[in-house]
């Protein structure tokens, strides 16, 4: 069979349905021998700094001289920004080829996700990746990821979403994202309430399963100058440096360093000198990402309340003092009325694009709800076009930060794209 476009296989699968059971998956895979087994993974789950964890981790252990896979997910721009293989995307006549052979062997049903993480298995298998850094899509227990075999599982931190799939109360979210941890695994969790880390101790102590929290069990600790300090598990690392802007990614890369305090256990080494410069080179965009620097256009992945408050820290703490104009798009499972009431009030306008899929909140709702909350909101009829306008309203000294969806983040980034090849970004 000819290997087809990546694009040509997924159009016919809705990118929008999410379905949760292993059944699917797990038959998937036993077509081509189980590949998630043949080698070790981390496994990554939580509401928000999945992605900034995983790419930090996978990025030391690329230094550390390890064929490392990377999957996370949604996509920005390219689906092959999902799978990766030492930092660099799978190619495209790659993923082709996998998913024509996935095309082939299914047998009934399969989601957009369980083909792209299918896919990502067979990919890494077939590279002889060392170890694959796995991040879960939504919740944990019934993830599509959930099949691999972790060395250790991370839970980032809690917070209310999809509440309508993973419960209603942070205990019924945690008891889903814990679904990752093994029977006599490891867990490490960057989670802060008490009522959840009661709850994920308990689960481990029921699994047999050891559990290091953030704070009690390792920290990271920041010096006047911007370096850091990783007490860890067993193990000091002075004087870091941590690329990903914002205090939260202090806590991502101590997760991250925890983690791999655990797959040294396995005997994957890593020296200080592949911690140091790993955290240094590690990119990953739409996390408070600078696109522009007069005005300040910052772009950043918040989706959540939870991203949002973390979000609103760090510009109060980096641009306290510039007008802000923001960008807002968001999509309608969200908790979207407590993401603007946290923002808004700092802004001085919010422009309001549509998005490309049928999952956003229509722009006139938003315009017409953040009106009746008191704030000034402007519909606009495309991204470019809200890109536009807040170019066009924002001086030097302003700061125009875009939020709500990876979806918007990804637009976003397709519009500079064309504004830098035209130069006029």
């Amino acid at each position: 069979m000819n290997p087809l476009k990546p694009s040509a296989y997924l159009a016919g699968l809705n990118i929008d349905v999410m379905r949760f059971g292993l059944e699917a998956i797990t038959g998937l895979l036993e077509r081509f021998g189980f590949p998630q087994n043949e080698y070790p993974a981390l496994l990554i789950a939580g509401t928000n700094g999945k992605g900034s964890t995983a790419a930090m981790a996978a990025s030391i252990l690329k230094e550390a001289g390890f064929r490392t896979g990377l999957y996370t997910s949604p996509h920005l721009v390219d689906v092959r920004e999902r799978i990766a293989l030492n930092g660099k995307k799978i190619p495209e006549r790659d993923l082709g080829s996998i998913l024509s052979e996935i095309q082939a062997k299914v047998c009934g049903p399969v989601s957009y996700f369980e083909a792209l993480t299918a896919a990502a298995f067979i990919y890494f298998q077939r590279a002889r990746v060392d170890i694959a850094v796995m991040e879960a899509g939504l919740g944990g227990r019934l993830d599509a990821t959930n099949v691999c075999r972790p060395l250790v599982s991370v839970i980032t931190n809690i917070g209310l979403e999809h509440t309508a799939y993973l419960g209603r109360t942070l205990t019924a979210v945690a008891g889903e994202k814990a679904g990752i941890i093994r029977q006599g695994g490891v867990c490490v969790t960057g989670a802060t309430q008490q009522k959840v880390t009661d709850h994920l101790a308990f689960i481990c102590r029921q699994k047999k399963s050891r559990f290091f929290r953030l704070g009690k069990d390792f920290k990271i600790i920041q010096r006047p100058d911007g370096r850091v300090d990783y007490c860890g598990i067993r193990r000091k690392i002075s004087g870091l440096r941590v690329a990903l802007a914002g205090a939260h990614q202090l806590a991502n890369a101590a997760l991250a360093l925890a983690a791999l305090e655990i797959v040294e256990e396995h005997g994957l080494k890593i020296s200080d000198a592949a911690v140091v410069s790993g955290l240094k080179k590690t990119r990953w965009e739409a996390r408070m990402e600078i696109l522009r620097d007069r005005p300040v256009f910052l772009l950043d992945g918040a989706h959540n309340p939870s991203g949002v408050r973390t979000l609103c820290r760090a510009l109060k703490k980096y641009f306290s003092r510039r007008r802000l104009i923001l960008i807002f798009a968001v999509l309608s499972d969200k908790d979207y009325r407590a993401m603007l009431k946290k923002i808004a009030p700092l802004a001085a306008v919010t422009i309001l694009p549509p998005l490309k899929t049928a999952r956003a909140v229509p722009a006139q709702q938003l315009a017409r709800e953040m009106k009746e909350m008191g704030f000034k909101a402007v519909a606009a009829k495309t991204v470019d076009e809200a890109i536009h306008t807040a170019l066009g309203m924002a001086q030097e000294s302003d700061v125009i930060c875009a939020l709500g969806s990876l979806y918007l983040a990804g637009e976003v980034k397709q519009s500079f794209h064309q504004l830098n090849s035209c130069g006029k970004a």
